[in-house]
């Protein structure tokens, strides 16, 4: 059996961390390179960065930033935000990123997935999702719903069917974000995860939600989850990348002790 992975979610906006409730009320919380350090050495598994404003304002994403981030960890660590092309992949993966991940500009060109792919791997194409819960219609038969640009426009995409094409077109694993979820603490849209999960051969990030250890624990179990990101309860010191992995081990989950 593959370990299950704790992944920690760093939004950046005009350098700095920040942290919304939902894809509101964004509120900027610290340096987000002196926590990738922290959590690197706290032994979190993998770690995301997303520029979260950067495919709204149609710029590129912060180059430097990745250099810097990469010079300070050396544990897989993936980017996303403003990516529209093959080179702006292969910039970031020659700067340090492991992986990309791709969102906006691979749903308004889905070609973009295949183009990565096959230029820097599947193994390192990520297809982030974000995803509301909407009323079931016949264009989006499972209830929810693909929103870009950061979470700010709706596209009457079905989420499933997308997660589903997304795999075909060649990303590695999915990141399923959950905008009902986001920064409540309420735990993580387990209809959602186990949904996507069960409908892909690829690994399945659930991201949205995570309050407290228990919620990690449901959504790698009941969720059907690979991997689960967590970003507030760590941001805020509620808990550690240690106290969460010793809890998952005691639970009887698989899980890194990389610390």
């Amino acid at each position: 059996m593959l370990s299950k992975r704790l992944v920690i979610c760093l939004d950046v906006r005009g350098g700095k961390l920040a942290k919304s409730v939902k894809f509101v009320d964004t509120k900027d919380i610290g340096d987000p390179v002196a926590r990738a350090r922290r959590y690197y050495e706290d032994g979190v598994d993998e770690l995301v960065f997303y520029d979260i404003t950067a495919s709204r304002e149609n710029r590129d994403i912060m180059i430097d930033f990745v250099e810097e981030v990469a010079s300070q960890i050396f544990i897989p660590f993936s980017v996303g935000g403003g990516i529209r092309s093959v080179a702006d992949a292969t910039r970031l993966r020659n700067a340090g990123a492991e992986k990309v991940n791709v969102n906006t500009a691979a749903v308004a060109r889905q070609e973009l997935i295949s183009e990565i792919a096959g230029a820097i791997g599947s193994q390192s194409t990520i297809l982030s999702m974000d995803v509301r819960r909407v009323t079931p219609t016949q264009d989006i038969p499972s209830g929810y719903e693909i929103v870009v640009n950061g979470g700010v426009t709706p596209t009457g995409i079905d989420a499933l069917g997308w997660a589903v094409t997304g795999e075909k077109l060649g990303a590695g694993e999915l990141v399923i974000n959950s905008i009902d979820a986001d920064g409540t603490k309420d735990g993580y849209a387990l209809n959602l995860t186990r949904m996507i999960a069960d409908a892909v051969s690829i690994p399945v990030i659930a991201s949205g939600g995570a309050g407290k250890p228990e919620h990690l624990y449901d959504v790698l179990t009941a969720g059907h989850a690979d991997a689960a990101l967590v970003a507030s309860i760590v941001h805020y010191g509620e808990y550690t990348c240690r106290q969460l992995k010793e809890y998952l081990h005691g639970r009887g989950i698989k899980v890194r002790m990389n610390y």
